[in-house]
Formats: structure tokens, sequence, C-alpha cells
């Protein structure tokens, strides 16, 4: 095997993963977005590339979510650079998915930040399972607690 591939073996990594692979620059708009994006979005890369990340961001979250996306860029420094993060998400036909992602943070030579990467996946049906376990977990303790 040889020690370097050429940079579209790199490419075809990105472009051919499962997983949603996208970034977004400095000002949160869509530069990359790959077919495991089109497959857990919904959105082809013809319709996201150049739009705001609000196309999959729940609109009662995207406060939140720029509030600490500008202090991202302003600073360079994210806690979520090795952590697993867990959100909602939004479909392109505007149902909810539940996604788990990480993100890489891409810096100019000066260390400013050029934008961000992530790599995100669906786990709704997980997630759903998870949450109707909960909630059986609950009835039953609070029968037993009950006598019932």
């Amino acid at each position: 095997m040889p020690e370097s591939f050429p940079p579209q073996f790199y490419r075809q990594i990105i472009d051919q993963a499962p997983d949603a692979v996208l970034f977004s620059d400095r000002e949160g708009i869509i530069r990359l977005w790959n077919r495991g994006c089109e497959l857990v979005f919904g959105y082809s890369a013809a319709e996201a590339l150049g739009q705001s990340l609000d196309l999959i961001i729940p609109e009662r979250l995207r406060g939140r979510h720029w509030e600490g996306y500008w202090r991202v860029m302003e600073t360079g420094e994210t806690r979520y650079g090795t952590d697993l993060l867990s959100v909602p998400a939004l479909h392109r036909d505007g149902h909810q998915l539940s996604c788990a992602f990480s993100i890489v943070m891409l810096k100019d030579e000066q260390g400013m930040p050029l934008g961000v990467a992530s790599i995100m996946r669906d786990v709704t049906a997980a997630f759903d399972k998870e949450k109707a376990l909960k909630k059986r977990i609950a009835e039953l303790e609070l029968a037993q607690a009950t006598g019932a």
C-alpha cells in the first residue's frame, strides 16, 4: 500500500461514507455536503450547499446553537472536539431526527477558525427505543411503589 494517497482517494472516502459529513464556514454556511448527508437529512448537495446550518437545526434550538457557534468562531475553542454530542436535527420533510456527532475545528495558519466539520449519524431509532424503555421502567417502579 502506498505511503500517501492522492487527494481524490480521501475525497472518495468522504463522498461515499454512509455517515453525514459536512463542513460549515465561519458564517455557518454549508460548504461540504456528502452522500451521507443526503441520506440522513434528505437534501441533495445542490439544495444544501451555500445554505445556512438553519436548514437542519430545529427553530427552537437555533438561538442557543448560534450563540455557541459564534463563541467558538471567536475563540477557536470548543469542548466538543473529543466528546460525542447528541442533538435534535431536522429532515427535509420536516420530521425531527436525533443525531449523534463529533466535530473537527479547521483553522488557518494563524490558528483562527475557518469553520467546523461535523460527522453525524441518525440515532433516532436507538433514542426512541431508550426513551420507551425509560418510560416503561418508570411505570414499573411506580406500580411497585404503589403496590399495584
